[in-house]
């Protein structure tokens, strides 16, 4: 069973129990948070339809925040004697899956309620 997520403008797939690092949210460590569901999947069924998975959300936890690894901005032009070099780190935020979005139930249909019925007035 998993969930397709959508954070910070890019999309996770996560499961039960998984860590991830996502952009900055602001929350702090211990924090519960709701994720935004695009697709879910739940091992029988596929869901995509926007009805459906607009009500789902996926529950995760903050573990903390943190700077990601430095990533380094070179340029050089040859023979010009040019050349700089900046860093940059990314704010971070770790989050712990904790809870997904449970199996959608399947919508009554009229077809049903009236065997339904049909049936308990042969009861009678």
């Amino acid at each position: 069973m998993y969930a397709i997520i959508t954070t910070g403008g890019k999309q996770y797939k996560v499961a039960k129990g998984d860590v991830i690092d996502v952009e900055k949210l602001d929350a702090q460590p211990g924090d519960k948070v709701k994720l935004d569901v695009l697709l879910f999947n739940d091992g029988k069924s596929i869901v995509v339809d926007p009805e459906k998975v607009s009500k789902m959300t996926v529950q995760a936890e903050v573990v903390e925040q943190f700077k990601g690894t430095k990533q380094l901005v070179f340029k050089f032009h040859k023979r010009k004697r040019y050349h700089r070099l900046k860093g940059h780190r990314q704010n971070l935020t770790k989050l712990s899956i904790v809870k997904l979005p449970a199996k959608p139930r399947a919508a009554k249909t009229a077809t049903s309620d009236a065997a339904k019925t049909d049936a308990a007035l042969k009861a009678e």
